[in-house]
């Protein structure tokens, strides 16, 4: 019965996968032109340009959008499982597990850009935050709070969050409540027994829950994009950029190829310790 599904998976993952991914590098080794496409593929005679990857790795200004892109996804991954790890346990413990979960994956069912378009909507000058601020006499003036690293972090957290709950959740619901309770009848305290019961038994969960907002976040575009300062250049900013203003196909998928050279340590270093488990 495996080897009836072997062939299926097997060419699912080379066209939507591995097809992809080697377009991304030939193009990415391609030389930029003035045509449609704007760029010669490395079979029309002129061989492989590599300047375009070297020119990523040593340009300070994609440096700095590396940088920014994962500082941006690490402080988004740790804020997101600081928040979850209080939420995925209250709704495991609680009655009503499964009606909880769904309120936390409702905003999954909305339209992203509706989601950012409403975080515009409460931290514009005229928006509801400032006027409430206003009504209850704590300021004069509108705060500038739109267009900020605080409405930046706020879309961030706002949109990764419930990739974060989930697998704390399936970690917390898998784990046998007894082990809590007999480190209480052997003297540890609430703290103690989080900390050496509970938590070791959900780091997997957690680190799969960092990695699932970290890897995305990295390379996102429209919440810096309508939230995030002006002076902020992420790495997708930087694509969109590339791609669309400077019609720079190949140094865009340079970028593209390094973002995912540098996504897949993370993973492998994931896997290694899910093994060694």
């Amino acid at each position: 019965m495996r080897r009836l599904f072997l062939p299926p998976v097997a060419l699912w993952l080379a066209l939507l996968v591995a097809a992809p991914l080697a377009l991304l590098l030939v193009l990415a080794l391609s030389w930029q032109s003035e045509g449609l496409p704007p760029f010669d593929p490395p079979w029309n005679g002129q061989g492989l340009d590599t300047d375009n990857l070297a020119l990523i790795l040593g340009d300070p200004y994609y440096r700095a959008a590396f940088r920014q892109s994962l500082e941006l996804a690490g402080i988004t991954a740790t804020l997101c499982l600081l928040l979850a790890l209080p939420m995925a346990l209250a709704i495991a413990r609680a009655r009503r597990s499964r009606l909880l979960l769904g309120l936390v994956l409702l905003p999954l069912w909305t339209g992203f850009l509706l989601r950012v378009g409403a975080w515009i909507g409460l931290l514009r000058d005229e928006g509801w935050i400032n006027g409430l601020l206003r009504g209850l006499g704590l300021i004069e003036q509108p705060v500038a709070l739109l267009y900020t690293p605080l409405a930046l972090y706020l879309g961030m957290v706002h949109a990764y969050l419930p990739f974060a709950v989930l697998p704390l959740y399936a970690a917390f619901a898998r784990m046998d409540p007894s082990l809590e309770e007999a480190a209480a009848d052997l003297g540890a305290g609430p703290t103690r027994a989080f900390l050496t019961v509970t938590l070791p038994l959900v780091l997997p969960g957690a680190l799969a829950g960092f990695l699932l907002v970290f890897i995305p976040a990295a390379g996102e575009y429209v919440v810096p994009e309508l939230l995030g300062p002006p002076g902020a250049l992420p790495l997708g900013r930087a694509l969109f950029i590339e791609f669309f203003q400077n019609r720079d196909w190949p140094v865009a998928a340079a970028l593209a190829c390094a973002l995912l050279a540098l996504l897949l340590l993370p993973i492998l270093l994931f896997q290694r310790l899910g093994n060694r488990e």
